[in-house]
């Protein structure tokens, strides 16, 4: 075995889903791409997107010497999912913060590296200017679909993304080819029209505005929101590549089996505390999610009394 394809079997080992490997080098046609999307505001009031632009789109700069990206996958679909009438929470905040669970085992993968070769690098998952989707498809193991996400052809959307960038040269995987075709499915389901072909218009994203969003929520949302809580599965959920997704099996994923049971309209801090320790959930905050929360009951107690239950 070469040394990379050691790596991806240690990946594996390690409880990821997929491992793939890119050349680190500047990501050119990504940077235009990334300058007319800010220039337009569709970051909304994420201003940090706007900060250290070089480094985005160039890994060579986050790690000196850089040669190599090792990208790995983690599945996170559920076996078991809410009822549709529950305030709905976006499957990959169900189980504990990824964050943590990635970086681990991506600090396990990098002392392997370390053992078989000298070399410096660093490890990075949302922690960092790091345009990881673009780098998975580079790694050849997925594609960019229409609504700007991730498809793995086996996990489909519902895989989270990590890298190891290294000063270490391996043997580089081939990108595969779109296969979204002329589906626009995502594009049609999302209720606020955040969506157009490979750009999303976070001012209107479910997701930025139920976790990002720190101001009031217009009006004109209300409504096609729904009873969405904390994040946003919808797009997801209409794509063709997700109907065959298979649950994970990553027990830190695994939601508190309450979280199906629960009566929301008794939600309260400790019960908040109990079922999302060390969640994206609890980083957010009680106080933003029961805001949201009360907004939601508030709307369907009056608008759809006989047609919701939660």
């Amino acid at each position: 075995m070469t040394l990379s394809d050691e790596i991806k079997a240690k990946a594996l080992q390690l409880g990821f889903d997929a491992c793939g490997i890119a050349k680190a080098e500047p990501l050119t046609d990504d940077a235009q791409v990334l300058k007319n999307w800010l220039n337009k505001g569709f970051h909304a009031n994420m201003g940090y997107l706007e900060n250290h632009f070089d480094k985005r789109t160039n890994p060579q700069l986050l790690v000196n010497g850089a040669r190599s990206v090792i990208v790995v996958l983690l599945n996170y679909f559920p076996a078991q999912t809410q009822p549709e009438s529950a305030p709905q929470i976006a499957k990959y905040a169900y189980g504990k913060d990824y964050h943590f669970i990635i970086k681990n085992r991506l600090r396990e993968l990098q002392t392997f590296i370390d053992e078989q070769m000298s070399n410096y690098s660093m490890v990075f998952c949302d922690s960092a200017p790091v345009l990881e989707r673009r780098w998975a498809e580079r790694a050849g193991l997925g594609w960019i679909g229409k609504s700007g996400l991730f498809i793995h052809p086996t996990f489909g959307s519902y895989c989270l993304i990590g890298e190891i960038i290294t000063t270490l040269q391996l043997d580089y995987d081939t990108p595969q080819q779109e296969h979204c075709g002329t589906c626009t499915a995502c594009i049609k389901a999302c209720p606020t029209q955040a969506l157009s072909a490979y750009e999303l218009n976070a001012n209107r994203c479910i997701s930025y505005l139920t976790i990002e969003h720190r101001a009031d929520i217009a009006d004109e949302f209300t409504l096609p929101m729904g009873n969405r809580l904390f994040g946003c599965d919808i797009c997801l959920d209409a794509c063709p590549w997700n109907k065959k997704a298979k649950a994970h099996h990553t027990p830190e994923l695994q939601p508190h089996e309450q979280l199906f049971t629960l009566d929301w309209h008794s939600f309260s801090r400790s019960t908040f505390k109990q079922l999302f320790k060390q969640s994206a959930l609890e980083r957010a905050g009680y106080q933003k999610v029961k805001k949201r929360l009360d907004v939601i009951i508030q709307h369907f107690d009056n608008q759809q009394k006989n047609s919701a239950t939660f």
